[in-house]
């Protein structure tokens, strides 16, 4: 759990933080299923300009409410994380010890937008695999000709971890931004290209694992668009509880996703996924934030995506535990 010690309750911002938390976790409680040694909580979180200050940044009242989320999974796949890591390294201090991170450079330019993608994970249940880089597109040969590939404008990042009997890949990605069309062209690109590279690496005998999460921020506005076949079209498996499923803060699009190429009895979808509705919790009373909206001179609704986000937490549950049928396939070697 994060550490509160240094919260206190004679301070009046320190006082609304631990009311604010005691909401929090037991929304926490009721909406997540409880960590298992025989499950797996793994998270999709795009945290608005994480470490970009705009508002004056996170206090470290909002970096104790993104520590709680993050706390309740066993691994987050983080897009958006900036170039300054200070409020990061907040987060990560508050989270305590156990857990810890591996993460990308920030990829340059304006389309890259000096952002890096994060995971951080319980490496008490958790450990990293020792493959961690960022996705490069091969060259594609047309009529006998090399062309270069156009390299994907924030790049993805491949991690590789092992969990109980699991041992797999994650992939976090944080697709292009900027049209205001549902299926943009260059988007559908982007996630065709990404999509069919990493099915054809899955494919490989020499992967380093053929278990396979592709996750992040796909900026899928609906399940019928081109941009979401993109992925279907891979044979990537979304489970149907995850199409359903809308995570912007209006709750109207399907940006982000969590999908799978696995093989059956290694890493298990059991059915159990949701979008966490932050603002159901923390962020829901204007009135407690008055003085640092007029410090702002924003609208709470916009500011409050700046502390918390404007993404909901997509998350999923899988199995990991393959006790049962190892020794029964013992038994039946007799």
């Amino acid at each position: 759990m994060p550490y509160y010690k240094h919260l206190d309750a004679a301070n009046p911002v320190d006082r609304r933080t631990i009311n604010s938390l005691l909401t929090l976790r037991a929304g926490l409680k009721n909406d997540i299923p409880a960590r298992s040694d025989e499950t797996l909580l793994i998270a999709s979180w795009n945290i608005r300009d994480f470490g970009k200050r705009k508002y004056g940044g996170r206090p470290k009242e909002a970096l104790h409410y993104l520590a709680e989320i993050i706390s309740r999974f066993d691994i987050v796949s983080i897009q958006e994380v900036g170039r300054n890591l200070s409020e990061f390294d907040i987060l990560m201090s508050i989270l305590g010890r156990q857990w810890k991170y591996v993460m990308s450079d920030t990829t340059e330019g304006r389309r890259g937008n000096n952002e890096r993608m994060a995971f951080v994970y319980n490496s008490g249940k958790v450990y990293f695999g020792g493959l961690a880089g960022e996705l490069v597109l091969p060259p594609i040969r047309r009529n006998g000709e090399v062309i270069p590939a156009n390299q994907v404008w924030r790049s993805p990042f491949i991690t590789g971890f092992r969990a109980g009997w699991s041992k797999f890949m994650m992939t976090s990605v944080h697709i292009q931004w900027g049209s205001s069309t549902a299926n943009s062209p260059e988007r559908v690109q982007e996630i065709t290209e990404v999509a069919q590279f990493l099915m054809k690496r899955t494919e490989d005998d020499e992967v380093w694992s053929r278990n396979l999460i592709l996750l992040g921020d796909f900026n899928v506005f609906n399940i019928g668009d081109e941009t979401f076949k993109a992925l279907t079209d891979a044979d990537f498996l979304i489970p149907q509880e995850i199409r359903d499923i809308t995570t912007n803060a209006g709750r109207n699009r399907h940006y982000d996703q969590i999908a799978f190429r696995v093989q059956p009895g290694r890493l298990d979808y059991l059915g159990k996924a949701g979008a966490f509705s932050i603002y159901n919790h923390v962020y829901s009373d204007e009135s407690l934030y008055a003085a640092e909206l007029a410090e702002a001179g924003v609208r709470f609704s916009t500011w409050r995506t700046y502390m918390a986000s404007d993404h909901l937490p997509l998350w999923v549950q899988l199995k990991i535990d393959y006790s049962d049928e190892y020794l029964s396939r013992k038994l039946r070697t007799l």
